[in-house]
């Protein structure tokens, strides 16, 4: 599909809109915990999104495939890019601020740079590959490195993080290699087979109707459902579609600062210098791997 090279007012509008979406995800998974468990906020996440994205694409005049292998490739792309991430994420949150984990969610460029070094043809290492990643790597250690020398409790809520980059790393992957369909089929089919895989074992484990919960924590969990779940993904491809992949990938570069400050703005996380430090170096090793290589495709979070 050929796309504009000139992007337009509402590709711009658009993409705004996807950074605001994604980037404050973290700053409304901090506020669900207040009353959901990570295991909740992954299963009504899904579950909404499910129900957004089916109701559109069918407005679109899309249906799902029946093909088996087809629910294979979703169920797939269901646990690498909603189930484990979400999960990982809501979890290590509980621990860390929610501009950390936004900032530490900045590596997932690079680890799909590394990923497909091995499984994607034609996305061999070069040197400036390698120098960016080495360049985020030492980032993610200085975010990283009080807890490795201090006492922190909060060491591992940090590599669950990193897990879950590497999480989105795979679905990026798993999205080149397996079959093609409409990416808001394909996004519906991934949320509905993650809905009917974890919602039984949210119901089992939380006995939800058993449970209070805050109206601001239950509007948190529900704009995580519709906004950056749902409606960040029909974004996501209606950019791509008008404007490319390339254009689309500037927000690498934005996401880990928002999520940084609306966390300290909205929710009086603490900004401190080393942070700054790594989040510079995070972004400068984002911007150093796209030298003389082609951009990559961002995935929802």
């Amino acid at each position: 599909m050929a796309h504009n090279n000139t992007p337009t007012l509402k590709s711009w509008f658009s993409l705004l809109l996807l950074i605001l979406l994604w980037g404050t995800s973290f700053m409304f998974t901090a506020v669900s915990l207040e009353s959901f468990s990570p295991v909740a906020i992954v299963a009504l996440r899904v579950l909404i999104a499910a129900i957004v994205l089916t109701l559109f694409m069918y407005a679109k005049g899309w249906r799902l495939p029946t093909e088996p292998l087809a629910w294979g490739g979703f169920l797939l792309l269901g646990i690498a890019g909603n189930l484990l991430p979400f999960f990982l994420i809501s979890t290590g949150q509980k621990d860390i601020s929610s501009g950390i984990t936004g900032l530490l969610m900045a590596f997932m460029p690079l680890a799909t740079m590394i990923l497909a070094h091995y499984f994607v043809s034609g996305e061999s290492l070069n040197r400036f590959k390698i120098f960016g990643f080495l360049l985020g790597i030492t980032g993610v250690v200085i975010v990283l490195w009080p807890s490795l020398v201090g006492a922190h409790s909060n060491l591992l809520s940090g590599l669950l993080i990193l897990l879950a980059t590497f999480s989105y790393a795979v679905n990026a992957i798993l999205v080149r290699r397996l079959p093609s369909y409409n990416p808001v089929v394909t996004a519906a089919g991934m949320t509905i087979v993650s809905s009917i895989a974890v919602v039984p074992l949210w119901l089992w484990q939380d006995l939800p109707w058993q449970q209070s919960y805050s109206l601001k924590a239950t509007l948190s969990m529900l704009w995580l459902g519709v906004g950056p779940t749902a409606y960040g993904t029909i974004i996501l491809f209606s950019v791509i579609a008008t404007a490319g992949p390339t254009f689309l990938s500037y927000i690498n570069y934005v996401i880990p600062v928002v999520a940084y400050f609306t966390g300290a703005l909205l929710l009086g996380e603490s900004i401190e210098w080393h942070s700054l430090a790594a989040m510079l170096l995070i972004i400068l090793g984002i911007a150093l791997t796209r030298k003389r290589v082609a951009d990559r495709i961002p995935q929802p979070r």
